[in-house]
């Protein structure tokens, strides 16, 4: 948020309101399912048509998915 306050954010309406792992946790083998439900409920509260989530994995992988409503 400091660095939204500054000016350093282009555009406030994408800042991640609900947390991050950090303050919410790692359930254990949930915590794809937790951000992508967060997700899914966000794009039907803010009725967007895309949405993209993303994870670190362990060994210094990552994945990316991209999700669309209809």
């Amino acid at each position: 948020m400091r660095c939204s306050e500054r000016g350093k954010l282009p555009n406030e309406d994408n800042l991640n309101v609900n947390g991050s792992g950090i303050s919410l946790g790692h359930p254990i083998a949930a915590t794809g399912a937790r951000i992508l439900t967060t997700l899914l409920n966000e794009m039907e509260a803010k009725d967007v048509q895309y949405g993209l989530e993303t994870m670190c994995v362990g060994g210094g992988q990552g994945v990316a998915a991209l999700f669309e409503r209809r």
